[in-house]
């Protein structure tokens, strides 16, 4: 009996010290993380067969804290492989004349570069990247009730970036139609029939928006069928109908900290730059280009033709590229394969001022990223006025006085932090409001304003 009792007490006391150290980390953790996710993080990456990374914990309430996540929880679904991860590791088939596995590496960053930070990114790896920053997203819940926005991790770009080329169209819907079969039976979107749906196409707007079964026409048609179009598609370039909107194209710089981003804003105030303005490209069907290639070699020493016509220039090397920027007071922006290019985010990242000669260049698409002000940032020479000879691009990048040129050059650099994104592998600093960080607030933001507005349920 005596030893009886003496277990008993010995188990009472052992019972009540682990109820205080139970106690005591409970109130630390919740007191660290008030949006109510535990924060330790696993470093999943994004090849691991849909699973959720298992930082992401169950979300509290009733603790009394401030949930500073309130209103900001995204609930990412447990796509099946087929639908991401398989694509990356059948890397070999995502593009026809180019190997697209080299780009695959680093969470979707690429081969990294000699600097830290710094990455040969691709500029339609924007899927892989922007679903590796929300697996360390503060505010990420398994718990979709608390959720004000659900994420789709479709690589809807690289899906279809595989038979833009020689494949029918059944071919090109294949996947696409899988999954919204899929979503069709999830219990979320059939709560507002995917009204509070996003999901990200690392590609432009057109070319998910077919808009027939015509073997002629481009694309697919994921933004164009029924079950999509309440959904909100996050593209390279939008196309201006109602269910997508632009961000940025991804740049070669990947920071985890805001002191490297001011580090690098530093750099580029300080930078000697020796050439009035710069052209990084090459030849297009339309003319626009040829004549600015050829205005910049009639300036002599004003303008730098990095010509990536020219294998010899190898454009591909994103310390070159770079380089062009950093030495240009302003870097000629004209539109490429589409209306915007990769490269005005390159060029900015180098603190150059982009010069736009079409409104649908940059004005029209990145609501979220750059200022309504345009004209605080870049330099507008409307398209037509180039091509008729009434104005020319040297005389009008001369005359703006040096002052008005140090002021746009300061608030481009000032862009940099919301114009890049973070190294998707890990946690990113508080204070660091990348793309990524704006894009979520753009989303969040429209799903609040579109739930409101109950005339597409």
């Amino acid at each position: 009996m005596e030893k009886d009792a003496s277990r008993e007490s010995c188990l009472l006391n052992v019972s009540r010290h682990w109820f205080v150290i139970l106690a005591f980390a409970s109130f630390y953790l919740v007191a660290e993380f008030g949006c109510g996710r535990i924060g330790l993080k696993s470093g999943f990456g994004v090849m691991n067969d849909g699973l959720l990374p298992s930082s992401v914990s169950s979300t509290r309430s009733g603790s009394g804290v401030a949930d500073r996540c309130a209103g900001r929880y995204v609930y990412m679904y447990r796509l099946p492989s087929k639908f991401n991860d398989d694509l990356l590791r059948n890397c070999r088939s995502l593009a026809k004349w180019f190997d697209m596995c080299p780009f695959a590496v680093n969470s979707g960053l690429g081969p990294g570069m000699e600097k830290k930070g710094w990455f040969a990114t691709n500029q339609f790896m924007l899927e892989v990247i922007f679903r590796g920053r929300m697996e360390h997203y503060e505010c990420l819940t398994n718990d979709s009730s608390m959720a004000s926005a659900v994420f789709v991790p479709f690589y809807a770009g690289l899906d279809i970036g595989r038979h833009l080329w020689g494949f029918n169209a059944s071919v090109r819907d294949s996947l696409e139609n899988d999954l919204v079969e899929w979503l069709k039976r999830a219990p979320e979107w059939r709560k507002t029939r995917g009204v509070d749906h996003f999901l990200i196409g690392g590609r432009i707007g057109w070319d998910f928006r077919r808009g027939a079964d015509d073997e002629a026409e481009w694309g697919g048609k994921l933004m164009t069928v029924a079950e999509c179009r309440n959904m909100t598609m996050l593209t390279i370039e939008s196309t201006f109908f109602d269910n997508d909107v632009a961000i940025p194209y991804p740049t070669y710089f990947h920071p985890t900290t805001r002191a490297e981003v001011t580090r690098w804003q530093n750099q580029m105030r300080k930078q000697k730059r020796r050439r009035l303005f710069s052209f990084v490209g090459g030849p297009r069907n339309d003319s626009i280009r040829i004549k600015l290639m050829d205005k910049c070699l009639d300036s002599g020493n004003r303008c730098l033709f990095f010509n990536c016509h020219d294998k010899a220039s190898n454009c591909d090397d994103p310390s070159r590229v770079l380089k062009v920027h950093k030495n240009s007071i302003f870097c000629l922006q004209p539109p490429g394969d589409s209306d915007t290019r990769r490269s005005t985010f390159d060029s900015m990242l180098a603190g150059c001022i982009p010069v736009f000669f079409r409104r649908n260049s940059a004005y029209s698409q990145y609501f979220w990223h750059l200022p309504r002000n345009y004209s605080k940032y870049s330099i507008f020479i409307p398209e037509d006025e180039v091509l008729q000879n009434k104005v020319s691009v040297t005389e009008t990048l001369l005359r703006i006085p040096s002052e008005t040129v140090k002021e746009m050059r300061e608030e481009v650099i000032k862009l940099i932090p919301g114009v890049i994104y973070a190294d998707p592998r890990h946690d990113v600093e508080h204070g660091l409001e990348d793309a990524f960080d704006l894009a979520i607030k753009g989303v969040l933001n429209r799903i609040a304003i579109r739930q409101n507005d109950t005339s597409h349920l």
